[in-house]
């Protein structure tokens, strides 16, 4: 206490000291005044700058942003942002000056989170491998997803290595939520994804490691050897089998405001499917963590006996949700499309 009044006595000292707290202090009450005085936007005024905004200056080339719905929350503007990738929450003042990307609910956040130095072993603690009760000596592993659902996309990033450690010890498959909600795109690459494995299986890992970083189907289909011709007659034949295009086109089918894509409806009725993921090993649905090493850890827990292959080091750092190669904050595995 003595040291602070000293340096407060000296002209260096309240310039270092005291008036950094009044400049702030000048701006907490300029941007009060701002939002108190400021002609405040109607919801729809409010979209079209903050979508106009996000397309302008957040969005990459050849992307857009779509607003879906606006509402009052916290004395701001709450809208929900569909970025092609999925969805996201932002906010914007009621005077349209100022945007937030994201909210941070920090008592979610803090709740049951001791704070550490070491923040992966603090997530990997937070998050135990699920472990699989119903063993096999050849476990099926089945993975729900949609395309497009940055959660869906999350895991197959992680589980992709785990698949090649394990090889075919392993029955996996890789099946599709009966639901889209991601628009044309994702009802037209479920059905590039489903004829890949289908017809030409050797490839489908190749195709989705290179998907899932930028999402580029044409430049995948063609780095990987993908034959297009017998895929492109797969995807004609399978989608007038299960009528995806014309369902989808003539409001049949649909799940709330979302099309149906039936190809794998009866398996998702058959282990009550509600969302993107929802990983399924040896019947028995299982909410795992979505890093590799946890993946590996709960698909090796549904063997018999356990094979060496299952001793394999794999990464204990959570993909990040949507396309690309980064990591989360943690190996959660909570959030889906549609859940």
């Amino acid at each position: 206490m003595k040291k602070i009044i000293h340096h407060l006595k000296t002209r260096e000292g309240f310039l270092r000291i005291v008036l950094p707290i009044i400049l702030v202090i000048v701006l907490i009450l300029v941007v009060a005044f701002s939002l108190n005085h400021s002609k405040k936007l109607n919801p729809n005024e409010a979209k079209t700058k903050a979508e106009t905004f996000v397309n302008t200056y957040l969005m990459q080339s050849g992307q857009k942003a779509t607003i879906k719905n606006v509402v009052k929350e916290y004395g701001l503007y709450k809208m929900t942002i569909d970025i092609t990738s999925g969805e996201v929450e932002s906010y914007l003042t009621r005077d349209g000056k100022l945007f937030f990307p994201q909210a941070l609910d920090i008592a979610k956040i803090s709740q049951g989170k001791a704070a550490t130095t070491d923040t992966k072993a603090n997530a990997a603690a937070a998050t135990p491998s699920a472990t699989v009760s119903t063993k096999n000596s050849k476990p099926s592993v089945e993975l729900f997803v949609m395309s497009y659902c940055p959660y869906g996309t999350q895991i197959e990033k992680g589980i992709l290595p785990v698949l090649a450690a394990l090889g075919n010890k392993i029955d996996f498959q890789l099946k599709f939520v009966d639901y889209s909600m991601h628009g044309q795109k994702e009802l037209s690459e479920n059905l590039t994804q489903y004829c890949i494995e289908k017809e030409q299986t050797a490839k489908l890992q190749d195709y989705l490691k290179c998907f899932l970083v930028g999402s580029d189907s044409a430049t995948c289909l063609s780095q990987t050897g993908v034959n297009t011709s017998k895929l492109a007659t797969c995807v004609s034949k399978t989608d007038k089998q299960f009528k995806i295009t014309e369902n989808a086109t003539n409001n049949v089918g649909y799940q709330g405001s979302y099309p149906g894509f039936d190809i794998n409806k009866t398996d998702n009725q058959k282990y009550n499917v509600g969302g993107s993921p929802t990983l399924v090993i040896n019947g028995q649905q299982i909410d795992a963590a979505r890093d590799s090493a946890s993946l590996l850890k709960t698909i090796c827990s549904a063997f018999t006996t356990t094979p060496s292959e299952c001793n394999a080091t794999l990464s204990s750092a959570s993909p990040a949700p949507g396309f690309g190669t980064g990591t989360a904050a943690s190996g959660s595995g909570a959030a889906g499309c549609g859940q």
